[in-house]
């Protein structure tokens, strides 16, 4: 790849793609030795999408703290929900073993 990106122009779309892969390429080493890392990021942007459908609203959520806590909320839905794991069921077990 490096001898191929050296023979091309630096706007040439091959050369482009070339040169983001050798600037990550500890990241994709990493993705191809564990299958379980995902090459993309899709799953975390659908995830952002409600809480993107929702701004208007989240905007009063009373203060600072309040927009931490919904935040610390939304990460723990978020990854219940990305686990296979029925949020609404981790929420109850959590709160009666509190």
């Amino acid at each position: 790849m490096r001898e191929k990106r050296g023979i091309l122009s630096r706007h040439n779309a091959i050369a482009k793609a070339i040169v983001y892969l050798l600037n990550d390429w500890a990241a994709f080493m990493a993705f191809l030795a564990d299958g379980r890392i995902c090459l993309t990021n899709n799953a975390a942007e659908r995830e952002l999408r409600s809480v993107a459908r929702g701004r208007k609203a989240w905007l009063f959520v009373g203060s600072d703290r309040g927009g931490e806590r919904a935040a610390m909320m939304y990460r723990l839905i978020g990854t219940a929900r990305i686990n296979g794991v029925d949020p609404l069921a981790l929420l109850a077990d959590v709160l009666v073993r509190i």
